[in-house]
């Protein structure tokens, strides 16, 4: 009996089998691994669950530079030399100038957190197999201090992939993963009035029917996201569109449609 349940909140709508993986992951103690295409709400999804949760989020944004080391922990020898220079207090405590990364930031906390490691494909490909220990035993040793920091409570940890790079099987056999399909109109409708609920029915059909139309497109290069359609039916309200020239007129299609040769085959197909 899981003790801990995810469930859709009132800004982030989850389908079942979202909400079961989260869960699954967290009763088996497991890193979530998420995949799915751009504006699909991966990196919503921590934030949810901690609301869902009430627990604090601590968020680790990987970078093509980002190294596992930074998420553990920094020495800053260079503070240091410049303190020994001018004689500040307690230059001679290393332990003052180690700094915890997001890691031990997390496995530091007295309260269970939630620890979202932003887009880990971003990284070089070392980078997910450099961390398997520290996420298997929840622990790493601070060479400076001699002291091994280990996690007072387990962090729920959410990992987030473009799918820029195929990470590798060691790092994906120790993770719950779960793919997140782009929303159906059903679930979009849902989505969309989570923000808007007060939405005309007639506008929300009429630009959802364009929106899924132009992701429908074969020629198409960057398919509008869902982030972007809500961005787009608040555009819509904000300028008083009537409903029945979404589709004649296209009016702000920017807000959807991102790419020159795009807005020509929206215009030159839809028209």
């Amino acid at each position: 009996m899981m003790s801990e349940q995810f469930i859709s909140t009132n800004d982030y709508v989850a389908s079942e089998q979202l909400m079961a993986s989260v869960n699954v992951a967290i009763a088996l103690k497991k890193p979530l691994l998420i995949k799915g295409e751009p504006g699909t709400g991966k990196t919503m999804l921590a934030q949810a669950v901690a609301n869902s949760l009430g627990k604090k989020l601590i968020i680790w944004n990987i970078k093509s530079t980002t190294k596992a080391q930074d998420g553990l922990y920094m020495y800053d020898t260079i503070q240091r030399l410049y303190d020994g220079q001018f004689g500040e207090a307690g230059v001679d405590d290393i332990a003052h100038y180690i700094k915890l990364g997001k890691l031990g930031e997390a496995f530091e906390s007295d309260e269970q957190v939630i620890l979202l490691i932003d887009e880990i494909d971003k990284a070089d490909l070392e980078f997910p197999n450099d961390l398997l220990w520290e996420l298997d035993q929840m622990e790493f040793y601070i060479y400076e201090t001699k002291r091994t920091v280990k996690a007072k409570q387990r962090p729920i940890v959410i990992i987030t992939s473009n799918a820029e790079k195929e990470l590798p099987d060691a790092f994906l056999r120790r993770c719950i993963f779960h793919y997140i399909d782009f929303p159906d109109e059903v679930l979009m409708e849902e989505i969309v009035r989570t923000h808007y609920p007060d939405v005309e029915d007639k506008l929300l059909k009429n630009a959802m029917d364009v929106f899924y139309q132009i992701r429908s497109l074969r020629d198409i290069r960057k398919k509008p996201s869902t982030s972007e359609l809500i961005d787009w039916i608040n555009a819509l309200q904000i300028g008083g569109i009537p409903a029945e020239d979404i589709r004649a007129k296209l009016p702000f299609v920017g807000v959807v449609v991102k790419k020159d040769e795009d807005l020509e085959t929206v215009r030159t197909k839809l028209d």
